[in-house]
């Protein structure tokens, strides 16, 4: 026989979070009822003006600690593109790949000045279409598959890179 507790969920959000409310709101309602007894003379308008504050901000504390904690940990450095980190740390050519892109480094090179650069990686030249594998970049929801950087080819030169 099982028992479990049955918390509702209000506005579809985990029991969790309203801890973590709760808790961040303690703080939150003594720094308003600190600033506030300075500016606001009236007790009860000061206590009305506190709880107003409290419940406005502390979700969107909250929401900016996740936001926060999202972007360190999906955060990955952009580096400038280097040949031998390329050539040897493929398992991060994911932070290269943004110089390659947006300084348009390929562009305009041929298959064999692509090679030189690149490396081969199984490209051949009758293909117009190369993909470079870049790794598995930093995410917070978790990639499928590597990332890989595409370059097509039109007669024998680089006409764009994504």
């Amino acid at each position: 026989m099982t028992i479990s507790l049955y918390i509702p969920l209000l506005f579809s959000v985990s029991v969790e979070v309203y801890y973590m409310l709760f808790m961040l709101g303690i703080p939150t309602f003594f720094f308003w009822r600190w600033l506030f007894k300075k500016w606001i003379k009236v007790d009860q308008t000061r206590k009305i003006a506190t709880w107003i504050a409290t419940i406005l901000v502390t979700p969107l504390i909250y929401v900016g600690m996740v936001i926060g904690i999202i972007g360190i940990l999906c955060y990955y450095p952009s580096r400038a593109f280097d040949q031998q980190k390329w050539l040897t740390e493929k398992d991060t050519r994911y932070e290269l790949s943004e110089d390659i892109i947006e300084t348009n480094l390929l562009i305009g090179k041929t298959h064999e000045e692509v090679r030189q650069l690149l490396g081969n990686d199984g490209n051949n030249n009758q293909s117009n279409h190369w993909v470079y594998y870049l790794g598995w970049p930093p995410s917070f929801f978790g990639n499928d598959a590597p990332e890989a950087i595409r370059i097509e080819f039109e007669d024998d030169k680089v006409v764009n890179v994504r």
